[in-house]
């Protein structure tokens, strides 16, 4: 009989967390997870799922246009907020229930409750003040949106975890940020019929992606009758008869209903009890791991976006996987973070996988760049102006694939796929023995020949 009352007791009932549950749980383990707020974690509650069903809500404003090129007399339309935030809560709802279902049929305990650290293997659950011993814990609590604490005024923004839930949508909106969750925000918004700006502090938005793609979305967002400021960030916020005016560096004022921040996500850990039980964290507060997620305290160890490694939630997952596989399963590995597909449900949306072009010539010293730039098949006929953006890079000296980029239609079902072809150490001579699917826009991935670019260090 064990000295403990759990052999695994999960802080977070999110993405990560309930993999590592479910999996510990069926090599045998004793598992007990606590969550605060909601099983499904930010992806499910707050984040990728209805972040997503907004964005295929948003596009059907261009969809409407776009029939008419096909013959189409669409007729008068009218979006309704209220009607789109009720199906979305009946949708996450349904997704919770599933979560909820799944661990009770592996056999974890489930605890409604926040949950700290109390020692390496006790846990305190702040509903009712009970101790729960366990032989092992598991911080997958994840992370939370950033805000500027000293941004006179700062009261008065929302983040992501606001923005699924306002009463009222929103007829001008300022995005702050020009990362991926600030660029999806803003399309959702302008294609629901707000006036958007989206305000980046940096030179460019979406900084980590490839600059072609970057240069790229950020044209055709504005297309779209997106205002995007870069360089720029505000000095204060305040309230206003009619909504908000927010001050800027540059001495700008923009007036709007809402005003959203979206600069960035920080780890979960403040007031987890974490220092006390010994727990080594970094500057900004993430759980410091080694590869198998393991802390520096032998019976601690942290998954997902607390530890700040790569915030996705698929690498939550595998993290949370390989954990309880190596832990209670006798079968040790490690999750793999390198060509990592990525999606962005930006408008055009991006598909990415391994290195950018920069990335690419400080790694390699070379890299042959084929790029193709179209305008879809689809607009021929709906008349949008409005361009896709494919890149493939190559180490001329092994012919080896390392990086494709896109921008476009489905760019995110498409990265998906190459993330396999690149794992596997596709060459360019691979692409090109591959037969085209015609007419289709990833066609163009297997039949440039000749590259646009011959980059050498």
């Amino acid at each position: 009989m064990s000295d403990f009352d759990y052999d695994l007791f999960v802080i977070g009932g999110g993405s990560g967390g309930v993999r590592a549950a479910r999996i510990a749980a069926g090599h045998g383990a004793r598992v007990g997870v606590a969550e605060e707020y909601r099983y499904g974690g930010t992806c499910v509650i707050r984040g990728c799922v209805p972040k997503k069903l907004f964005v295929y809500a948003s596009k059907f404003a261009e969809e409407f246009e776009d029939a008419a090129g096909f013959g189409w007399d669409v007729g008068e339309s009218r979006f309704d907020w209220e009607k789109l935030v009720d199906a979305k809560d009946r949708e996450i709802t349904r997704l919770e229930a599933i979560y909820r279902r799944n661990l009770e049929r592996a056999g974890v305990e489930m605890f409604d409750s926040r949950a700290v650290v109390e020692g390496p293997n006790t846990v305190r659950l702040m509903t009712d003040g009970r101790e729960i011993s366990a032989k092992t814990i598991l911080i997958a609590v994840g992370a939370t949106p950033n805000v500027d604490a000293n941004l006179p005024g700062g009261e008065h923004v929302i983040t992501s975890n606001e923005a699924f839930h306002l009463s009222d949508f929103p007829k001008r909106i300022v995005v702050a940020g020009g990362g991926y969750i600030a660029v999806e925000f803003a399309g959702i918004f302008s294609g629901l019929g707000a006036e958007t700006t989206l305000l980046y502090r940096g030179e460019e938005i979406l900084r980590g992606f490839d600059d072609d793609l970057r240069k790229a979305l950020h044209e055709e967002m504005e297309k779209k009758g997106i205002s995007v400021v870069c360089e720029d960030v505000f000095t204060s916020i305040e309230k206003a008869g009619d909504g908000l005016v927010g001050k800027t560096r540059q001495g700008r004022e923009l007036h709007a209903d809402k005003i959203m921040f979206a600069i960035g996500r920080r780890p979960n850990t403040a007031g987890l009890g974490l220092e006390a039980a010994g727990v080594k964290l970094d500057v900004n507060g993430a759980v410091v791991v080694d590869a198998q997620s393991r802390t520096n305290v032998p019976s601690i160890y942290a998954v997902g976006d607390v530890t700040d490694r790569v915030n996705l939630t698929p690498v939550a997952i595998r993290e949370g996987h390989s954990f309880a596989d190596t832990v209670f399963g006798g079968k040790p590995w490690t999750a793999d973070h390198d060509l990592i597909p990525t999606a962005v449900f930006s408008q055009p949306e991006i598909g990415t996988v391994g290195l950018t072009q920069a990335e690419a010539l400080i790694r390699h010293g070379a890299v042959d760049v084929y790029r193709a730039q179209f305008r879809p098949m689809k607009h021929t006929l709906s008349g949008r102006d409005e361009k896709m953006l494919m890149k493939v890079l190559v180490e001329p000296e092994t012919d080896k694939v390392v990086g494709v980029h896109i921008l476009g239609p489905d760019a995110g079902e498409l990265s998906q796929v190459l993330g396999i072809a690149l794992k596997m150490g596709a060459r360019k001579a691979d692409f090109d023995a591959t037969m085209a699917v015609h007419p289709t826009a990833a066609e163009e991935l297997v039949t440039m020949r000749e590259p646009s670019e011959r980059l050498r260090a």
